[in-house]
Formats: structure tokens, sequence, C-alpha cells
């Protein structure tokens, strides 16, 4: 029979890596979880519009235990903060964590690896989850932070093509999946993820110029900056996203969530919190290493 182990080992591999059926919104409320959340300011606003959206979601239980906020920081950066200071370890190593997110800017990053490794020391079961974002200034460029040259001043939002930003986009996507595969590959097991939030982006960015977007009538009026800080439905999206990786359910049909209603634009009604739950949930069911795949039509 111990020739059948590893068939066995590599057959539920497959079967994590493909994701499992997902809920839907209306569905009884699972389990909530607890998770911790580190990165830049293009992943520090997630979690509070997550925690909002998990109680609209009647999820009782979801608690962020913990944030490890760095402005323009890699993920070897937290992984380096003075034990004192490192709350992420902090956390992991207490074994408080059932979902650990972060958001690296370009690869290669050891952090991922470590806070992976640690992770799994202690709780076998935990899941790591790594977030796409938008690409910095809309161009491919890794050394944007120590080459000047590479931070354009002005960032012609409405003017470039979604064709065009899906290949400039194509190099950063296809290096986090390569990553998250050798990292699933090195452990045995499917416990890094990918929240495909750059790839939702973009799917609502196509919407706007297709003039689809309830709402919202550029590019532009998604972003605050040149170099791509984003705006309130932007940030909805990128919760969205992440609700459904953790919770494997659509959040289509919750209700519109806090930051939508603050943002005070009678114009980010239903109609577009709709779109977004729908983005969202398209972005994250398309994606192989999202571990969540679409349920049959009832």
């Amino acid at each position: 029979m111990q020739f059948l182990r590893p068939l066995v080992l590599c057959a539920a591999f497959l079967v994590a890596a493909l994701g499992v059926p997902a809920g839907r919104a209306d569905d009884a409320p699972p389990k909530g979880q607890r998770v911790f959340s580190a990165g830049h300011s293009f992943h520090m606003f997630m979690p509070a519009i997550l925690a909002d959206v998990a109680k609209s979601a009647g999820i009782k239980d979801h608690a962020q235990v913990g944030k490890s906020g760095i402005g323009g920081s890699r993920v070897i950066q937290h992984w380096d903060l003075p034990d004192e200071k490192n709350t992420a370890k902090t956390a992991l190593k207490e074994g408080k964590v059932d979902v650990f997110t972060m958001s690296p800017i370009f690869l290669p990053d050891e952090g991922i690896a470590n806070f992976t490794k640690l992770a799994l020391e202690h709780n076998p079961s935990v899941r790591v989850l790594v977030q796409e974002f938008w690409l910095p200034f809309d161009v491919y460029a890794p050394d944007y932070q120590t080459n000047p040259k590479k931070r354009p001043e002005k960032v012609d939002r409405n003017g470039v093509t979604i064709e065009e930003l899906r290949t400039r986009h194509a190099p950063y996507f296809k290096a986090m999946d390569e990553h998250v595969r050798e990292l699933n590959k090195k452990h045995g097991k499917t416990a890094v993820f990918v929240t495909p939030v750059g790839q939702a982006v973009l799917l609502l960015r196509e919407k706007v110029v297709a003039g689809k977007a309830p709402g919202l009538k550029t590019q532009e009026e998604l972003f605050n900056d040149a170099i791509g800080h984003v705006k309130a439905p932007v940030q909805a999206l990128n919760a969205y996203c992440h609700f459904a990786v953790i919770y494997k359910r659509s959040p289509v049909g919750l209700p519109v969530p806090a930051v939508l209603k603050n943002a005070k634009n009678p114009d980010w009604d239903e109609k577009l919190n709709t779109l977004l739950q729908e983005l969202a949930w398209e972005a994250v069911t398309a994606h192989p290493l999202s571990g969540v795949k679409a349920v049959a039509k009832r």
C-alpha cells in the first residue's frame, strides 16, 4: 500500500490547486477567520473594509488580529523589523492567524517565503494570501523606487488602452504566479494563494472605457495621484477580492459598504457596488491560484 501514498498526496495537491466550490452571499455564514495583514498603501486600507464586508455578510467572528503597515514596503521589510516591533512574527508564532495577507511590490521578495515558512510551522492550516496590485504609474518598472527616471510626474490613464495595460501587467502577474507555485511545491501543499486584485482593477477599467461602470466616466476617477493610490471604488473592489478568496463565496448581493457611503458621491451607489462585487468574483474565480471556483447556477 505504500506506493499509493504518493499518488494520494499528488491528487490532494491537484484538488487544492484547482480550487474548491464556493458559496453564495446568501448562504449560511461561514466560520470567521483570524486575519493578519502586512503591506503598503495599496493594501493597508483593505482590512477595515474587509471587516465591514464580513460583518454585512453575517460573519460575526471575523477578526483582524493584527496589521503591519510600512509605506512603499516590500514584504522583507516587515520580516526584518526588530522582534519587539514585529507584530506579524509574534502573531504567527502564537498560532493566532488563520489567514495572512501580504502585498509585495515586485519580485524577488524573500519576505514572502520567510513568512510562509513561519506561518506553516505554527499553524499547518494557515492560508497565505499574496495580493496582486495595479502597476504604479501604469508601467512595469520593478526598479521605480530606486530609479527616479521610472517615475513619471504625469500619467495619462485615460489615454492608455486596456490591451496595452494587460501587456504591461503580464510580466508582473506571471512572476507572482510562478513564485506562488514554487512555494506550494516546496511545502508540498497548497498554502499560498493569489488575490487577483490587479486583474480585477483591469476589468473595472475596461468597464469604464466601455461606458458600463455606473458612476464612473473616466479611468482617472479611480485614482488620487500619479503613482496610483486609489479612491473608494477600487478600495471596495480590493476588499471584495479578499473576501471572496478568504471565505470562498461571492460578495454579490451584499449591501453598499461604508467606504462607498462615506465617499459622499451619490453616483457611487448600489449599481456600482454590484458591479464591483461581480468583477471581484469574476477575477477570483477565473484565477487558477485563488483557491476558489464558481459554483453551478441553481
